[in-house]
């Protein structure tokens, strides 16, 4: 019996260190503002995190426009499998949800669910973008170009492992440099 209660205190012992580890990582942080004209526009998904939806896809892209309502138009697109492959798109639509930022976004391609879309890090010029989940789950690295300096990339990555996401799980994304999506 002393064996049965000692195996039950080592188990919830590693289980609160689990929960203690996970709850000391500080919330995730967004940048302090984002200029939602200049964010608007094509991006290129350079890496994300692997998910379903995005399962088999090469090139992939975002365009945001600004709504008259005020809420973003998202079209995300990416040809499966190969680049010229079929094409294939969701609509959407985002809007802010911390107007003192910018940065924190809601997403919904079928209403009523939605996601966070949180502004992590964003280059001086616009000229890249990383977007994050508050869990952590979910991670893309975007840049108005096909592709991104390596320097830059691995600059992203160290901010990234600052802000505890374990970027050994990014993916790289296939784009097809000078060749459009049509």
């Amino acid at each position: 019996m002393k064996g049965v209660f000692s195996l039950i205190f080592v188990v919830f012992s590693c289980l609160a260190c689990a929960s203690a580890t996970k709850h000391s990582i500080p919330p995730l942080q967004v940048v302090p503002h984002v200029d939602l004209e200049r964010y608007t526009g094509t991006w290129y998904e350079i890496a994300s995190f692997p998910q379903r939806f995005e399962k088999g896809c090469v090139a992939a892209r975002a365009t945001y426009t600004l709504l008259p309502d005020g809420k973003i138009g998202v079209l995300n697109e990416c040809r499966k499998g190969s680049f010229d492959g079929k094409l294939s798109s969701a609509k959407g639509k985002a809007w802010v949800v911390d107007k003192d930022t910018n940065a924190k976004l809601k997403v919904s391609f079928f209403w009523p669910f939605s996601g966070d879309y949180w502004i992590i890090a964003l280059g001086e010029d616009y000229e890249y973008a990383v977007v994050g989940h508050p869990s952590r789950k979910y991670l893309w690295i975007l840049s108005r170009t096909p592709e991104m300096n390596e320097a830059l990339y691995d600059q992203i990555l160290e901010e990234l492992r600052g802000q505890f996401y374990e970027t050994s799980k990014l993916v790289k994304t296939p784009q097809a440099s000078g060749k459009s999506l049509q």
